[in-house]
């Protein structure tokens, strides 16, 4: 089944026969109706080429919603009434520009306190950027061919709003940023289920804003849900307000009206950390400020496996500076997350892949709430800066794991991110392999690759090695304090590292050299991370592949998720099938529960060509969402000429998978609809 996109006119149309009329245009517009704001002259921070928006003229700070959550339709409707600054340079005749995609926009009002709302003339249509200015605006489209940024909402006479809009809306079934599950695609099987995923830039496609992470905002929510099957389903959002919860002023959130809940958050954040899901949900404390939500069917399991969050949290201020949100919980999503986790300020969403049983995978915990600090605290200002966020947090990552877990197991994550970034690396265009990239034309989503994770990390861990620990952790806590709240570019970083390290230590400074780190494909010289253990693992490879040991005489029996992780990635790419069947006998690799393990194991046996996981294969395709396994299983059989097989499987999963995860599968394999 193709995604479907909803004409442009036919959505242009639905507000002119909604009585917006086009009228009142300015000389400006009349002598160009479809051009956009001039950007040219705007700094690096201001120039989104992911956003139509003109926040450099009309800036949304605040936005209200009321949504009605309709799961036979899937769709969401509702209003979203926005509150806006207008800049001093900000001509009078401007128009505010938003980002929508696949939105049906129903009117747009500005509201009269005490009187009748007016009527705002607006516009849905893909503008003409002239060609002076093409590399400052989005551009590009989608496998199915429709614009990678969807489709600008122009609303006219914005003068007479007086600094607020109201606009009703209701979003596809097919809406990129939303999942809707049917009761067999939950852990309960009993009730459906509803999930956002808005990172990148797929808040457009369930509200209409300005969809930069360089424009924060405040929100609030009234959610109903409304549709057959949906009484006692529980609403929860990225915000105060959640059930089982205190708000930020102490006092606990009232107990919702049954189908209607109640979210704020005060906080500026940008707008693809605005959260929603809605399933039979349950909630377990963790703490006086952290807990844990999930289907009655996951929630004990998520409870133990979570325990150590409190610890998490602790360590981290200690280090860098006070937790600023409140609280911090987590949501276990359905099994189709398509990634590890989404760090939603105050309620990270997680994949129940990482419920192994021995909180041997919570370095994702780590990481979400790491970004607490790095992502949601200090943003990247487009996502060109991408690995502000995430290599600061995959840094922050491994300093909580050696916390809390200890030095050994910290030393075998950076061991194995750093083989599994050279890997990458091997295979990735140059333009692919550089910390500040250049994103134009191109879906922000291409860039999830360990180099803004791992690259950055790893450039993070030179600084710390190269002006001290203590040095380090004091600049990071004074970086945290300086921009928090705001959302900054590669470029701001630069200068406040140069202006608050390397000046006053220019003989440490020496040691790095910026822009090789931050502009140059590769990796430059490092610091090798070692770690005893994953050495010993190796021993005991070399002397199995070797034939001087059995693979029964292997020693395994207190081998971390991390051990065997090393021990998989140890195995050479033409390993005959006999071999890896050994293992199998010996090990019971095909058995394991651990995803990360699984994945990793179900890799090798499509090299091999070994038959016997083919069933195991099939059951993790089709019940897995995560992206992280999805692509390399998938391509592995691509690799080893089973395009076919790879395509019957997909056939039958796809329906499962998530939006995000189909774009990707699509590009890979080809849509099931054009064969």
């Amino acid at each position: 089944m193709r995604m479907r996109i909803r004409p442009i006119l036919l959505v242009w149309a639905i507000g002119v026969i909604g009585g917006m009329a086009l009228q009142g245009r300015s000389a400006a517009q009349d002598e160009n109706p479809n051009r956009p704001p001039s950007r040219a002259g705007l700094p690096p921070g201001q120039v989104d080429v992911h956003s139509w928006g003109n926040p450099h003229q009309i800036r949304v700070r605040h936005v209200s919603l009321r949504l009605r959550v309709d799961f036979e339709s899937r769709t969401i409707s509702g209003t979203a009434t926005l509150d806006l600054d207008r800049s001093p340079e900000c001509p009078p005749e401007a128009d505010l520009w938003l980002d929508t995609r696949g939105l049906a926009i129903r009117s747009v009002v500005a509201p009269r306190p005490g009187g009748e709302p007016v009527s705002l003339p607006f516009r849905l249509e893909v503008p003409q950027v002239p060609e002076e200015e093409r590399l400052l605006f989005p551009s590009g489209a989608r496998s199915d061919g429709s614009p990678i940024h969807g489709t600008p909402l122009v609303i006219e006479s914005i003068g007479q709003a007086e600094g607020r809009v109201a606009i009703a809306f209701e979003t596809s079934p097919d809406a990129s940023a939303l999942q809707w599950l049917t009761p067999a695609q939950t852990a309960g099987g009993r009730s459906p289920f509803l999930f956002s995923q808005s990172q990148a830039i797929h808040a457009r496609s369930w509200i209409p804003l300005q969809d930069s992470p360089g424009v924060r905002v405040t929100y609030d929510a009234i959610v109903e849900v409304a549709g057959p099957g949906v009484a006692g389903l529980k609403a929860v959002m990225s915000a105060d307000g959640n059930f089982g919860t205190s708000r930020a002023d102490g006092r606990r959130a009232p107990e919702p009206e049954p189908g209607r809940f109640s979210f704020s958050m005060e906080r500026p954040i940008p707008p693809y950390l605005i959260a929603l899901a809605v399933g039979d949900l349950e909630f377990r404390p963790l703490g006086d400020r952290a807990g844990v939500y999930a289907e009655p069917a996951l929630i004990e399991a998520a409870a133990f496996e979570f325990a150590d969050t409190p610890a998490m949290i602790a360590t981290t201020e200690e280090r860098f500076g006070p937790y600023r949100w409140g609280r911090y919980d987590l949501l276990v999503l359905p099994p189709s997350f398509p990634f590890g986790g989404m760090e939603n300020p105050m309620l990270t969403f997680a994949t129940p892949t990482i419920l192994a049983g021995d909180r041997s995978l919570v370095s994702l915990v780590a990481h979400e709430l790491a970004h607490s600090w790095s992502g949601n605290l200090v943003t990247n200002a487009t996502w060109d800066d991408f690995w502000l966020n995430e290599g600061f947090t995959s840094y922050l990552e491994r300093r909580i794991i050696e916390d809390v877990f200890g030095a050994d197991r910290a030393e075998m994550e950076q061991v194995l991110a750093l083989d599994g970034l050279r890997d990458e690396l091997s295979e990735l265009d140059e333009r692919d392999q550089v910390l500040h990239i250049d994103l134009w034309g191109r879906d922000p989503d291409e860039n999830v690759t360990s180099v803004p994770y791992d690259k950055g990390a790893l450039f993070l861990r030179e600084l710390e090695r190269a002006f001290g620990r203590d040095r380090f952790d004091d600049f990071l806590r004074g970086y945290f304090d300086r921009f928090a709240f705001q959302s900054i570019t590669t470029g701001q970083f630069e200068r406040h590292l140069v202006d608050h390290l390397f000046e006053a230590e220019p003989e440490a400074a020496r040691r790095i050299d910026l822009r090789s780190w931050l502009d140059a494909p590769g990796l430059p010289p490092i610091d090798e991370p070692t770690s005893g253990r994953l050495a010993a693992v190796d021993r005991q490879a070399k002397a199995w592949l070797a034939g001087d040991l059995e693979a029964r005489e292997l020693d395994t029996k207190d081998w971390s998720t991390q051990e065997w992780l090393h021990f998989l990635g140890a195995m050479p790419a033409d390993l005959p099938a006999s071999r890896v069947g050994e293992l199998d006998r010996a090990l019971m690799l095909t058995q394991r529960g651990n995803a990360e393990i699984a994945c990793a194991w179900l890799e090798l046996t499509i090299r091999a060509g070994y038959g016997e996981a083919d069933a195991r294969l099939d059951r993790f395709l089709t019940t897995i969402g995560r992206r992280k396994f999805l692509m390399p299983l998938y391509k592995a059989m691509v690799d080893a000429g089973q395009l076919d097989r790879a395509r019957t499987i997909y056939a039958m999963a796809r329906p499962k998978y998530h939006p995000i995860a189909v774009e990707s599968l699509d590009l890979l394999l080809g849509d099931p609809g054009d064969r």
